[in-house]
């Protein structure tokens, strides 16, 4: 039996990630703010079945040192051990100019993006280090602007970028206490966020462009992927992206 935790999982690819591994035959805890949501994402369908007590939805706000520890607290509870934390919630923020945004907004991002990460990952690599058999892995959802920027974007970049160094500290912190620690940078994949990038998306140059997106399916393939593999072996850093959008080349 192996066990996950993935955040924002109510919605977008939380969702689609934690039922890729609910239909692999993981037990997932999946978190969220969204109750109903998350119990929605829960449940097995026609076409993809998993036992009712494969699934564990438990309503969590990362920002929240209390909540986080409530969460795995629940996952400790419920199954005894840890093998594999998705760090998937996170947010864009404003699409500001830096002089533009209030320093609730950037510290709403921060918390969100950053210090959400760092305190499941906290509580996941204790769980690691304690159960036996020792270890597990994190896969931290970084982002196409861990690497580049888009315009009006810096909250949101910053974070990610921070969340390449965090990444980078979890894989060798981890080492030897059989912790693997890798990240997926993704890009315009399709969620209910990234369905307006059809209409147009400000370019560096200033210009706005139609993008395409791919299927979410195929990251929650890659992540199910890294999480298969056997702890001595990590992909350290994982991009994709549609073929054709404006990343390599952007600005």
């Amino acid at each position: 039996m192996s066990v996950a935790v993935v955040t924002g999982a109510s919605s977008g690819l939380g969702r689609v990630i934690a039922r890729a591994l609910l239909g692999a035959g993981w037990q997932v805890a999946l978190a969220g703010r969204r109750e109903e949501l998350l119990a929605e994402a829960a449940q097995a369908t026609d076409t993809e079945s998993w036992p009712d007590e494969a699934a564990l939805a438990v309503p969590a706000d990362v920002t929240s040192a209390a909540s986080v520890a409530a969460l795995f607290g629940a996952v400790r509870d419920r199954w005894g051990r840890l093998d594999l934390l998705v760090n998937n919630a996170g947010l864009f923020g404003p699409a500001a100019q830096a002089d533009e945004i209030d320093l609730a907004d950037w510290q709403r991002v921060v918390d969100t993006n950053l210090t959400g990460v760092f305190l499941c990952a906290q509580h996941a690599v204790r769980m690691m280090k304690a159960q036996d058999p020792q270890g597990g892995r994190i896969i931290n959802n970084g982002s196409i602007s861990a690497h580049t920027p888009r315009p009006n974007s810096i909250a949101y970049t910053a974070t990610k970028h921070a969340v390449t160094g965090l990444t980078k500290s979890l894989s060798l912190d981890g080492r030897p206490y059989g912790i693997a620690c890798g990240q997926i940078d993704i890009g315009n994949a399709e969620t209910e966020l990234t369905r307006r990038f059809a209409q147009g998306v400000l370019q560096a140059n200033g210009s706005m462009m139609a993008e395409p997106v791919f299927d979410s399916k195929h990251v929650a393939d890659a992540v199910l992927y890294m999480a298969s593999l056997p702890l001595d072996a990590n992909v350290q850093f994982l991009t994709i992206t549609a073929t054709t959008m404006p990343f390599i080349g952007r600005g």
